[in-house]
């Protein structure tokens, strides 16, 4: 089996985002940048499957600027075969990602594809279901078990209110979530290693895909900063306070 997991370079989860002065993004200046968390899951998912003898190679492909050749390499330096990366130095909206990750999987041919269920930067969430839509494959979204049994592959997901176990057939895409498993780190033999390996290097034109963006962002703004809290001394006075703040 053959497994496709796209990966994306993000603000590093524990940095705080900036944002520009006049609203009109983030600033990355200077910012330490890292695989989006719920794409490592999904990759450490990928490399146990091939660990474990179900599978027998990981493919990592990332749609971003050159620089998100270093994600790859941490990815490679996990555990992955081989990497690609489709080159675009502007912001890439899920859609078009989705086709171009479409025109891959038809060049790789991977049984299984598995990728986070969201970015920590845009939090779209549409990638993997925009993926099985076009592919008309079955898809496991908020994966946080996996087992393969034959051709087929079951899926616990959670659900509100507890947890679903639904079984797809392969080819099929998952979307990672937390509780699916913990990342491993890098060793310092394989960093070093995934440093000399190759990348392929691709563009959306390749894959006949326009990538040009249907969304336009008119602001970001901060939230609104907290105002303190107030102590009541009794059940009564609580009771006052929320009808004067007209909560109640």
């Amino acid at each position: 089996m053959r497994i496709l997991v796209p990966v994306k370079r993000v603000i590093d989860f524990n940095v705080r985002p900036r944002i520009k002065a006049d609203g009109s993004g983030l600033d990355l200046a200077n910012v330490k940048m890292a695989m989006n968390p719920f794409d490592e899951i999904a990759l450490e998912e990928a490399v146990r499957l091939k660990e474990s003898g179900e599978a027998a190679e990981v493919i990592v492909v990332s749609v971003g600027p050159a620089k998100a050749q270093d994600t790859l390499r941490t990815a490679l330096a996990m555990g992955a075969d081989r990497a690609i990366l489709v080159e675009h130095d502007a912001d890439v909206e899920p859609l078009a990602v989705a086709k171009i990750l479409k025109e891959i999987i038809a060049e790789t041919s991977p049984d299984l594809v598995i990728l986070g269920k969201q970015a920590i930067d845009d939090d779209a969430n549409q990638t993997g279901q925009i993926l099985a839509g076009l592919l008309t494959w079955p898809q496991g979204a908020f994966a946080s078990r996996l087992s393969i049994n034959g051709g087929k592959i079951d899926v616990t997901r959670e659900v509100d209110g507890g947890q679903e176990t639904v079984r797809l057939s392969l080819p099929a895409i998952i979307t990672a979530d937390l509780r699916l498993n913990e990342p491993r780190y890098a060793s310092l033999p394989n960093i070093m290693k995934a440093k000399k390996q190759h990348v392929t290097i691709k563009s959306p034109a390749d894959y006949g895909v326009d990538c040009t963006a249907r969304l336009k962002t008119l602001k970001l703004a901060e939230p609104p900063a907290r105002s303190a809290g107030i102590k009541v001394p009794d059940a009564e006075a609580l009771a006052v306070k929320i009808k004067e703040m007209g909560v109640a």
